[in-house]
């Protein structure tokens, strides 16, 4: 739900609240807003300028960058992390920003698979045939040393400052790792496509548990479980749908397991549920639709059907979703009960 001051002013012209209460409550939820990420100009200017950063020390390093050695790029890693820490500490205790805070303590934790490749590089651990520009773009087993000093870094960085954005790169790490486990398990030759996609599967499944104990354990206001929850739908949901399957059978439970995402979605307030199971169910639809039912007349029809049934129950669930989502929430431990209606709020 969003709140306008046009609302309260509202709600003061109906003699809900006076004046002055509205506007003090306003003054109170603007300032509140400034520390709660949001989609405005200026929380905008702060990823888009912290993402241009952290890509630059990642996505879009050239080639040119191997000139410098691994010595070199060790020196250059840590002179930024060292930038980034000095900034992270100037934005939290002197200008009390945490959303520039987080920001540029992610920008630490990002360099430090560029730290650990130069450190390689310079005492003779790299082997020829990979460099660091790939790490984002390649299938590699060598990069899982850099993922796990990411990881430490990572947790490191979060036990000091306590941001919720420094939980993005763990995640992003946690998801490249569930595509570079294979060919470190098995090698190279035996990790063939369909094993990758159980690997991804259940490493996404892994997260998507850990993001629940996240939020259980977690009832403050800040939300730590959004970019587990995200890269964990990823890869799980990722390696569930590119499974090929003969078996109208199995196409089905794939469509259940994915009606059971919208409404583990529902049920916990995270629409990365709903958005990827909508993705899914879907694509199901469209199965039966070229393929199926290819040159049914009746297809559409009940098609439409099926969607106005579900239309119909979207009614359904406003006018009792009070009722329905008390009775789903108590099935939750208390602890995430505690999380929901911030969370609710916030998404």
């Amino acid at each position: 739900m969003e709140l306008f001051r046009s609302d309260l002013k509202q709600a003061a012209e109906r003699g809900l609240i006076s004046t002055q209460q509205a506007e003090r409550l306003w003054e109170f939820l603007q300032a509140r807003a400034q520390d709660t990420p949001g989609f405005n100009f200026t929380h905008v200017l702060y990823y888009l300028g912290g993402l241009i950063a952290i890509g630059a020390m990642s996505l879009f390093m050239t080639l040119g960058w191997e000139s410098f050695g691994g010595w070199g790029l060790l020196l250059i890693a840590l002179a930024y992390a060292g930038a980034g820490l000095a900034l992270t500490e100037f934005f939290l205790n002197r200008k009390r920003l945490p959303i520039p805070a987080g920001i540029t303590a992610t920008f630490v934790v990002v360099l430090t698979p560029l730290a650990v490749y130069g450190l390689q590089n310079a005492l003779g651990w790299w082997a020829d045939g990979r460099v660091f520009r790939e790490y984002n773009t390649h299938i590699d087993w060598r990069w899982v040393f850099m993922e796990l000093a990411t990881l430490v870094g990572g947790a490191l960085m979060l036990w000091r400052y306590r941001l919720p954005f420094l939980m993005m790169p763990i995640a992003v790490t946690l998801w490249y790792m569930s595509m570079d486990f294979t060919p470190l398990l098995l090698g190279e030759e035996d990790s063939d496509w369909k094993l990758r996609q159980w690997v991804s599967l259940w490493f996404g499944l892994g997260m998507l548990l850990l993001s629940f104990w996240v939020d259980i354990r977690n009832c403050s206001g800040k939300d730590y479980a959004f970019w587990l929850y995200l890269f964990g739908v990823i890869a799980f949901w990722g390696g569930l749908s590119l499974m090929d399957s003969d078996s109208e059978r199995n196409k089905f439970v794939y469509l259940c397991i994915n009606l059971l995402m919208i409404g583990v979605g529902a049920m916990i307030a995270r629409r990365v549920f709903a958005v990827f199971g909508g993705l899914g169910a879907t694509g199901y639809f469209g199965h039966l639709a070229y393929d199926v039912f290819k040159d049914s007349l009746m297809f559409p029809f009940a098609l439409t059907l099926i969607g106005l049934a579900i239309i119909y129950l979207g009614i359904v669930w406003q006018r009792h979703e009070q009722a329905i989502s008390k009775r789903l929430r108590e099935l939750l431990p208390l602890p995430l009960q505690c999380r929901l209606p911030r969370q609710a709020q916030s998404e």
